[in-house]
C-alpha cells in the first residue's frame, strides 16, 4: 500500500508522513564540525548484545561483521555458512576473502520504541576499526533513512517514526583509528609485496661488487716526492727525506 505523499508503506506499520520521515534544522542536534565529513556511527544490537562502534555506510552493497566481534558474540568459525565471493573497498587495493556469513538479528531503539531486523552478515577475515559495517542491504531492510550532516538514522516502527543520533566523539575517535590502520595495513602489504619481489631476483644480480684495494701512500718520514721538471707536475720522484731537492 501507498501512504498519501506517495512513500511505499508496510502493512504492519501505521501510515507515517513525509514530515515525519524528512529532516530538518531541528535534527542538528549538536554543533558537528565539517558537517559530512564524520562517519555515521551508531550503536545497536546485534544478537542481543549491544555494540557501540558500528558504522552505517550507504555506500555498501553488503553487510559487513568483522572477525574481532565473533567473541563477543559468543561465535566461532565453525558456526559460519560459506561465502565464496570477494569483496572490496575496506582494505586499500585488495580484496578480502570472508570467512563465511551468519544472519543475526540487529536492533536499533529502546525497549519501550524499537525496531528488530534479520541481517545476513558477511564475516571478514581481519579485524576492523569498527564492530560491524551496515550497508544498503539493512538500511532496505529497516526501511531506513541516514542524514550524514546530522549524523541522524530515521526508520518506521509500529509506534512511528524512529530517530537515532550517532556520537560525534565516537565518531571521530573510530576515524582516526581507521585512517592508522589503513596505513599500517597498506604499509605491511606494500613490504609483503617488496619482499615477493626480492625472492625473484637471480642470485648473481644479488652479489656485492669487489672493491679496489686501496693505493698505498708512497710517502714517508724517510723519503719525500719533488717535481723533477717545472710544470709537469706528472714527473716526479722520491728523494731522502734529509737531501735537498735542488
Amino acid at each position: 500500500m501507498d501512504s498519501a505523499d506517495g512513500l511505499v508503506a508496510d502493512p504492519k506499520f501505521p501510515p507515517w508522513s513525509h514530515r515525519e520521515i524528512s529532516f530538518n534544522r531541528k535534527h542538528q542536534w549538536a554543533a558537528i564540525p565539517e558537517p559530512g565529513r564524520f562517519p555515521l556511527i551508531l550503536d545497536p544490537c546485534i544478537n542481543s548484545v549491544k555494540f557501540e562502534h558500528v558504522l552505517v555506510d550507504g555506500g555498501s552493497s553488503i553487510d559487513i561483521l568483522f572477525r574481532n566481534s565473533l567473541p563477543a558474540l559468543r561465535l566461532s568459525t565453525a558456526q559460519l555458512k560459506s561465502y565464496d565471493a570477494q569483496f572490496w573497498a575496506v582494505l586499500p587495493d585488495q580484496s578480502s576473502i570472508p570467512l563465511g556469513q551468519i544472519t543475526l538479528p540487529v536492533q536499533f531503539g529502546t525497549p519501550d520504541h524499537f525496531r528488530t531486523e534479520f541481517v545476513n552478515f558477511v564475516v571478514a577475515d581481519f579485524d576492523g576499526t569498527y564492530d560491524a559495517i551496515l550497508g544498503r542491504p539493512s538500511l532496505t531492510k529497516f526501511m531506513a533513512v541516514p542524514h550524514y550532516s546530522y549524523l541522524v538514522l530515521k526508520m518506521p516502527t509500529e509506534k512511528g517514526v524512529l530517530t537515532i543520533r550517532g556520537n560525534v566523539y565516537t565518531a571521530y575517535t573510530c576515524e582516526e583509528e581507521s585512517f592508522k590502520i589503513t596505513e599500517a595495513i597498506d604499509l605491511s602489504i606494500r613490504l609483503a609485496e617488496i619482499v615477493a619481489q626480492a625472492t625473484q631476483v637471480p642470485s648473481d644480480q644479488l652479489r656485492l661488487p669487489e672493491q679496489k684495494t686501496p693505493r698505498k701512500n708512497s710517502k714517508s718520514k724517510e723519503h719525500k716526492e719533488v717535481q723533477l721538471v717545472d710544470g709537469s707536475p706528472e714527473k716526479t720522484a722520491l728523494i731522502g727525506a734529509n737531501l735537498d731537492p735542488k
